[in-house]
């Protein structure tokens, strides 16, 4: 049996995916809201980019507490009365914490975490974009975001390792998998309107997005 039409829908995958764009075009095609993660409001980005080790830790804090109270603000809200799509889901937060901190860092990470994630909504559908390390630097290249700059090919990699690693043994709400190398949903309409129908059809557990020929 497939599952009902998802009233919070989630796009993730690793930086420079195009979850935002998908995002996007979900809300729009399900007549709902879209809620963006805010990167540039993080004021120890760019200083992270430049010097990791230094200012990881302040990093991944100041995410962690503004996802949180982006998403509890989403609960308290008509959250299920309504289709609402975000471009990212608390748990990714873990997934950069598990490449960017010291062992001592991610123990006390760990511990807030675990304090507030059972307070998260879970989601009724979550989209995995998935791309090669060179697709994902061709296109952080191409949007040409300044702070994004100094991003490097290796940090990249090991990115793409962890969220495979992750959704790997993701089993907390159904998981749609989509390699999307060849795939471009903002330009060829025809690209959209498969995965539309694909959601529709979703049922429980994973499944992995095949587009038609």
């Amino acid at each position: 049996m497939a599952i009902k039409e998802p009233k919070y829908l989630v796009i993730e995958g690793p930086i420079g995916v195009g979850k935002t764009s998908l995002a996007k075009l979900m809300a729009r095609e399900f007549g709902g809201r879209v809620v963006l993660e805010r990167a540039e409001d993080n004021p120890f980005l760019k200083d992270f980019y430049k010097d990791p080790k230094r200012f990881a830790f302040q990093t991944q804090i100041f995410f962690l507490l503004s996802r949180y109270r982006q998403l509890q603000e989403l609960s308290q809200m008509d959250l299920f009365e309504r289709t609402t799509v975000t471009d990212y889901f608390f748990p990714k937060d873990r997934i950069f914490a598990s490449i960017n901190l010291e062992p001592s860092e991610r123990a006390l990470y760990d511990q807030i975490y675990f304090l507030l994630n059972p307070t998260i909504p879970t989601p009724d559908l979550v989209i995995y974009l998935q791309a090669g390390p060179e697709v994902l630097m061709d296109r952080v290249r191409h949007r040409g975001l300044e702070y994004e700059k100094p991003l490097t090919a290796d940090y990249l990699e090991a990115l793409n390792q962890a969220y495979n690693d992750f959704f790997f043994q993701y089993t907390d709400s159904p998981l749609l998998v989509i390699q999307t190398s060849e795939i471009d949903f903002v330009n060829r309409r025809a690209d959209l309107d498969d995965l539309i129908r694909q959601i529709k059809q979703m049922k429980k557990g994973t499944q992995y997005y095949m587009p038609r020929k």
